[in-house]
């Protein structure tokens, strides 16, 4: 594991400080950058997400693909925690603690905003940002484009019927430009431009040594990335200290959840640490630029709703690296795959 790799707690938890003392230093600066977006998808960190992405998708090898079906039980337990666990352990977690628990601390309109933007959150599950975690854990690269793939062909027809059910209203609006350019910029292009080096780098030795020239690029697009979103959001985080610790609770119960019940049920079927990490890193984060873009379109930029979906995003990547660090501590308790 190379210095970049070794740190990368330390890089995330400056990128953390430089964002937040970048935005309060120069927030015309980053409110440029901010503006740089096209279908609620900001288009530096589009880039950036791009460089972290493209380096994992160099390792796909299509020919392996075809043998997935081989392994069905890793994309079963994706499905099922993605689209029949997660969105109502969200809601239920968001209910009981904004409604209940925090109810004395915040007005009962501001706590349903709450409750609306971590509901987006949870019935959004990760489609970018998991490639750096399966990365990071040793997984499977074509087994995890696999379980991608699927959850964005479920997303197409579930997201809004189950974001309406549980917002218990009818008219939830998917941004439909949001959704497919997100898929295609964080899958499709990198998916399809990781084919074409490996297709033109032949010699697997060569693609071994350009993959670990660009390694540090990933993990420098992953830093920066932070940096950026917590720029975007430095005035709300300082003007909101208490409100973001509250919504904040309930996420980290609902990741650490998710990921321990995926974990487990991958260990029980036993699944090799390559696709159980993956997976329960999948149904652990979040896709978090479709989830804001529906909270902004549904009840406006400067709601409750968006600031949670937008709490979701600062909190998601120091917690997904303390995931990564279990996964890696506990890839021994796994089945070795044998074939």
């Amino acid at each position: 594991m190379g210095v970049f790799e070794r740190f990368l707690s330390v890089w995330v938890g400056l990128g953390m400080l430089l964002g937040i003392t970048g935005g309060v230093m120069f927030p015309e600066v980053f409110s440029f950058l901010g503006s740089l977006q096209y279908a609620q998808i900001n288009m530096v960190i589009a880039v950036l997400i791009w460089l972290m992405i493209y380096p994992m998708m160099m390792q796909v090898d299509f020919s392996s693909i075809k043998q997935i079906h081989r392994r069905p039980k890793g994309l079963v337990v994706t499905i099922v925690i993605n689209w029949l666990v997660k969105p109502f352990t969200m809601a239920l977690l968001a209910v009981l603690f904004m409604r209940y628990i925090f109810g004395p601390w915040i007005t009962p309109d501001l706590g349903e905003q709450y409750i609306a933007g971590m509901i987006l959150l949870g019935v959004a599950p990760c489609t970018a940002m998991v490639f750096v975690w399966s990365q990071l854990t040793k997984g499977d690269a074509n087994y995890t484009v696999v379980q991608v793939a699927l959850n964005d062909l479920i997303m197409v027809v579930a997201f809004a019927p189950i974001a309406a059910f549980l917002l218990g209203v009818t008219d939830v609006t998917v941004p439909w430009d949001t959704l497919l350019l997100s898929v295609s910029l964080f899958v499709v292009i990198p998916l399809v431009a990781g084919a074409m080096t490996r297709h033109f780098v032949c010699n697997q030795q060569k693609l071994g040594t350009l993959s670990a020239k660009l390694k540090p690029f990933s993990i420098i697009g992953l830093v920066g990335t932070v940096i950026l979103l917590f720029g975007f959001q430095a005035e709300t985080i300082i003007a909101n200290p208490v409100d973001i610790v509250l919504i904040a609770i309930p996420l980290l119960i609902q990741t650490y959840l998710i990921f321990a019940v995926t974990y487990v049920w991958m260990k029980k079927w036993k699944q090799p640490h390559k696709v159980a990490a993956p997976g329960a890193m999948i149904g652990a984060s979040n896709f978090f630029e479709l989830a804001v873009a529906v909270a902004i379109s549904l009840f406006g930029i400067h709601s409750g709703a968006a600031l949670a979906t937008v709490v979701g995003v600062l909190v998601e990547v120091p917690v997904m690296l303390s995931l990564v660090a279990y996964a890696n501590r506990t890839r021994d308790q796994f089945a070795v795959e044998t074939a």
